[in-house]
């Protein structure tokens, strides 16, 4: 790519990464709610419910522009890999990493993939539960935010409840509708000292979970 092309790209990425923030905070008036954690450069890995495919657009908007550059979400490849015009959306609009749950060589390795990101010193929105979920109950986490976890200590995870998102952006719908939300921020989350697995996934789970604002409403 000749440097005047990447100088394109960049404005274009930039540009995108801008006007979703602001579509976001137009159409939702969201809210960050920093409840025992604040804003930072840090390079963290942010983990979320999901409900609806702007889930990362609303989280993205409630961080500083230079945060937002470098954090990056991960969405399956088995959906936004699908077509072209996914996989452009996807990795060359929204800056997203495209992970395979069915990859089948070390390269594809969904960690590695991750861990590459974060060596670059760039920052991660991961949805533990694995895909969207609809019904009133979080899902059980997968072991992906463990295995991060213990292969860099040093990022910060940060439970992040993302609430009203699936009334916005329902499933199977392209139009949002207008409607208040707030993305709250909780405290970081770390493996302690021999902590297993599960026991581990279970209590960053009800971290999350603890986030929610209407409890008796949605969950």
């Amino acid at each position: 790519m000749s440097k005047l092309a990447l100088r394109t790209f960049t404005l274009l990425q930039t540009a995108t990464s801008v006007g979703l923030s602001a579509l976001a905070w137009a159409v939702t008036g969201v809210r960050p709610i920093w409840s025992g954690s604040q804003p930072s450069d840090r390079q963290r890995i942010y983990f979320a419910n999901h409900t609806s495919h702007g889930d990362f657009i609303l989280l993205s908007a409630c961080l500083s522009e230079k945060e937002r550059a470098i954090t990056h979400a991960i969405a399956a490849a088995e959906y936004w890999g699908k077509s072209r015009l996914r996989r452009f959306i996807a990795e060359d609009m929204l800056s997203s990493v495209l992970i395979s749950r069915q990859w089948t060589s070390p390269e594809e390795n969904p960690i590695s993939v991750m861990l590459s990101v974060l060596d670059q010193g760039h920052s991660l929105i991961i949805f533990p539960e694995g895909t969207r979920n609809m019904s009133d109950e979080l899902l059980p986490f997968r072991s992906g935010l463990y295995n991060l976890s213990m292969a860099r200590p040093d990022v910060e995870l940060i439970p992040c409840w993302i609430e009203n998102m699936s009334r916005v952006l329902p499933k199977g719908q392209f139009l949002p509708v207008p409607l208040l939300c707030r993305v709250v921020f909780g405290a970081p989350v770390a493996v302690g000292p021999g902590e297993e697995r599960r026991a581990f996934l279970t209590r960053a789970r009800a971290a999350l979970k603890a986030l929610n604002p209407r409890p008796d409403r949605d969950d």
